[in-house]
């Protein structure tokens, strides 16, 4: 299990005298300190920081020392840290009061490695190494180049470069001519403060550098809210004013940066959303992450020596874009690799692919929607022209029921004329014929005997023929319909042809009396035509026509016993089934066929409304 313990002595001479008095007592009663007590093959790591536990440097290194240590040797780690105050280091009770400290808190433990940070806690691990930390490797990071390698020791120097910084401003903001310093006045600021002076002095043409460092907290501010134009504020250290009143500087910055008039610049990433534009920052991720790699080097038991004094590169250009956007400061001017941060997304950004997919569906819809319009436009104009074609077959057809009915209506009236013609002249005529015949055969006493036989034979021909027309005149128009009406007539049909082998049986029920006369005609005939063709077709047996009213609809069914047909292959075919079809429809009848080969003909009609039809009276015979 990694075990990690922080302490930084208390301030109070009073309390620090308690503290050792309370480590004097647990050394005494035998209590030892937990890292005596772990697991001897764990290794056993201690970091000294220069800088407060409530720094950035601090809270990053023990977020991320620990991990990177374990992940780098693929083991647990104890992970021990301790925090000075650099700005009070050197107060010579506080440096001996912390050596104290030490003293009684790691007494006879031992490290595989100490990390040290910056140069104060490495002057306090050179000071105290031989009773303190004796033949333990010391891993130092430090941003001082003039540092002094200790024996047994791997080091990285990562110096700080305020130059960068100014670079970066001057690129964004070209018209730059004045550059205000914020720096404390602690040892650790006026060294910082000092390193940016030498550095700063190469632009001694180009800019002018006001240091406020000497000014009270109320003068620095108002300098700060009176800078003049085309000038930066630039951030480089604060942890005590010029009172002596220590800070936090990360607080400190937020708070100048705030109420600055012009925008303000640094030199480390910590800075970084606390009111500043940017800047060519050292990062303090990357120098730990340096840390962790060369300590893991040292755990692993390469010699410390052998190490070179590494110096990686830990800066990155980061600009937070919130300040951009505060001082107006184009995105245009911003150089190429620098990462920019906090970031507002724009409606574009966030939901480009919402906007895009919308966008296609949108389009796709619209698309779609005029192919349809274009569609429908095309298919109103087939409508249209199909409901012209309709018009004009309905119109066509209308013409041919009009003339069909015509047709038959001619048909009927030339059937008529000619039965009549048959019965009032023709039979007339026989009838005259067959009496003379009849008178000749009755002077047989002047005649021989053949000229009877012959006269008797002529008689014979004569009644046949006069038998003949009557037929074919009530075939023609039988005078039981005219005279009698349709029941009667139908009876007549199955009492003339019924044969020995066909029965035809006539039914009816509820038959009105008085039907119009082409009702009575077309009916008459469609059973006509039915039982010629069972006749001659079906090869039935028995033959059965039903004629029944109900609610003013007549039903009219002829069913036979026969051979039956394709009734679809029939249709169109034969002139008694067009002829029964276009007499119905003259009559608004309806007419359907059910039979199959070898389940006989079943014919039903039906036909509305026939009260319609009653006040028509029947045609006269011409």
């Amino acid at each position: 299990m990694t075990m990690r313990g922080r302490a930084t002595l208390p301030r109070s001479p009073r309390l620090r005298r308690l503290a050792c008095a309370l480590f004097v007592l647990l050394a005494s009663a035998g209590v030892r300190p937990a890292i005596v007590q772990a697991a001897e093959t764990q290794k056993r790591v201690l970091v000294i920081y220069t800088t407060r536990r409530d720094t950035q440097f601090s809270i990053l290194g023990d977020q991320m020392l620990p991990g990177l240590l374990e992940r780098g040797l693929g083991s647990k780690v104890d992970y021990y840290a301790e925090h000075i105050d650099g700005a009070r280091f050197p107060e010579v009770q506080y440096a001996q009061a912390f050596r104290d400290y030490f003293e009684l808190k790691y007494r006879g433990a031992h490290f595989d490695a100490i990390i040290t940070t910056h140069e104060v806690a490495l002057g306090f691990v050179a000071a105290n190494r031989d009773t303190l930390f004796p033949d333990t490797p010391v891993v130092f990071f430090t941003d001082n180049p003039e540092t002094t390698r200790l024996a047994n020791s791997a080091g990285i120097i990562s110096a700080r470069d305020y130059r960068a910084s100014v670079d970066l401003a001057r690129q964004l903001q070209p018209d730059t001519r004045e550059v205000f310093v914020v720096v404390g006045n602690s040892s650790r600021d006026q060294a910082a403060e000092r390193v940016a002076r030498e550095q700063f002095a190469s632009y001694a043409s180009v800019l002018k550098f006001n240091y406020l460092s000497g000014l009270s907290t109320d003068a620095l501010e108002r300098t700060l809210k009176a800078m003049p134009e085309h000038s930066i504020g630039y951030f480089v250290l604060f942890y005590q004013d010029a009172a002596g009143v220590n800070v936090t500087p990360l607080e400190y910055l937020a708070r100048v940066a705030g109420m600055a008039n012009r925008p303000f610049y640094s030199w480390i990433d910590s800075t970084l959303d606390h009111g500043v534009v940017g800047g060519a920052f050292t990062s303090i991720s990357l120098q730990i992450q340096a840390i962790a790699d060369l300590a893991t080097r040292v755990l692993r038991g390469e010699p410390v020596d052998s190490i070179p004094i590494l110096t990686p590169d830990t800066v990155e250009k980061q600009l937070d874009w919130r300040q951009l956007r505060r001082w107006g400061i184009s995105e245009a001017q911003v150089p190429a690799g620098t990462r920019m941060l906090y970031r507002t997304a724009t409606t574009w950004e966030r939901y480009r692919f919402y906007i895009i997919g919308v966008s296609g569906l949108v389009l796709a819809q619209s698309a779609l929607i005029a192919m349809l319009l274009v569609q429908r436009r095309r298919l109103r104009r087939a409508e249209e022209t199909v409901r012209h074609g309709q018009a004009d077959l309905v119109a066509s057809r209308e013409r041919i029921r009009d003339l069909g009915g015509r047709l038959l209506a001619a048909q009927d009236a030339e059937r008529s004329r000619i039965a009549l013609e048959l019965h009032d002249d023709i039979s007339q005529q026989l009838a005259v014929l067959t009496m003379n015949l009849q008178m000749l055969c009755g002077f047989g006493s002047g005649r021989d005997n053949e000229s009877e036989a012959v006269a008797r034979e002529a008689l014979e021909y004569a009644d046949g023929m006069a038998n003949s027309l009557r037929d074919l005149s009530h075939r023609l128009y039988p005078t039981k319909l005219r005279l009698l009406g349709l029941v009667p007539a139908i009876a007549g049909l199955e009492h003339d042809l019924s044969t020995p082998n066909l029965m035809i049986r006539f039914t009816h029920d509820n038959v009105p009396p008085a039907l119009a006369h082409d009702l009575t005609l077309a009916l008459y005939r469609v059973v006509q035509e039915a039982l010629r063709n069972a006749i001659a077709h079906s090869d039935a047996q028995e033959v059965r026509v039903n004629l029944e009213g109900r609610a003013g609809t007549l039903f009219l069914t002829i069913a036979d016993d026969g051979v039956g047909f394709d009734a679809d292959r029939a249709i169109g075919k034969g002139l008694g089934l067009i002829s029964m079809r276009e007499r119905l429809e003259s009559i608004g009848g309806a007419l359907t066929i059910r039979t199959a080969p070898g389940a006989g003909t079943r014919v039903e009609i039906v036909v509305s409304d026939v009260v319609a039809h009653a006040s028509a009276p029947a045609p006269l015979a011409v």
